[in-house]
């Protein structure tokens, strides 16, 4: 029984792992927008954590975008953000 459990979790584990490093990707409005605290709040209310060295592509309140993303402990780190035109 036991010599079945460890492969059987070793195969879980290959399966699981590129699942846990994808990033997830959500539309919406931008509600607020800070540069210097390298923050994006959308309108659903989850304040995303831009990069280091985000280039602001002019983002502006009311704006629909794009976030790439992926959790990071208990923040919401974004990868890259694209307005929808």
């Amino acid at each position: 029984m036991r010599s079945n459990f460890v492969p059987a979790a070793l195969v879980a584990l290959i399966f699981a792992a590129p699942m846990a490093f994808a990033a997830t990707m959500t539309n919406g409005a931008i509600k607020a927008f800070d540069l210097k605290a390298m923050t994006l709040t959308l309108d659903n209310g989850i304040a995303y954590k831009l990069p280091a060295g985000f280039k602001d592509p002019g983002l502006k309140i009311g704006e629909k975008v794009t976030v790439a993303w992926q959790m990071v402990g208990k923040d919401h780190d974004a990868s890259a953000v694209t307005i929808v035109k």
